[in-house]
């Protein structure tokens, strides 16, 4: 079972990501977090397989957070799901240390996809 975080400032889209995921035998979402401080603090206290994180977030933006994960736990797996195009932010963000990138505007089969190859460390 691949045990998933979904750090997200939008409700509405944590529910639906996590809708979404509720239908796939291998993926659980563990835990939520709305905001930067919020996804640091749970990623200090529980092992995710796979943190599933927003860029634009109050607070602390996206890429601050994810540097600090990975300052923190090198080894989390970090998936990217953000409404910024992708050839802008990607690059930055996989040499940060994130495992992957997708734009909101991608299909719920890439995502469970990605999901599962970020989980294997890919």
């Amino acid at each position: 079972m691949i045990e998933v975080l979904i750090a997200d400032d939008h409700p509405i889209v944590r529910h639906g990501l996590r809708s979404a995921l509720s239908d796939t035998p291998d993926i659980h979402v563990r835990d939520e977090a709305s905001d930067g401080p919020e996804v640091l603090e749970k990623v200090r206290i529980q092992d995710f397989d796979v943190i599933l994180l927003d860029l634009a977030m109050p607070t602390m933006n996206g890429f601050d957070v994810l540097k600090e994960i990975m300052l923190e736990k090198p080894r989390s797996k970090v998936l990217i799901l953000s409404t910024y195009p992708e050839k802008q932010y990607a690059v930055r963000c996989l040499k940060a240390g994130a495992l992957g990138y997708l734009t909101k505007e991608s299909a719920a089969t890439e995502l469970l996809e990605a999901i599962r190859r970020t989980s294997q460390g890919r």
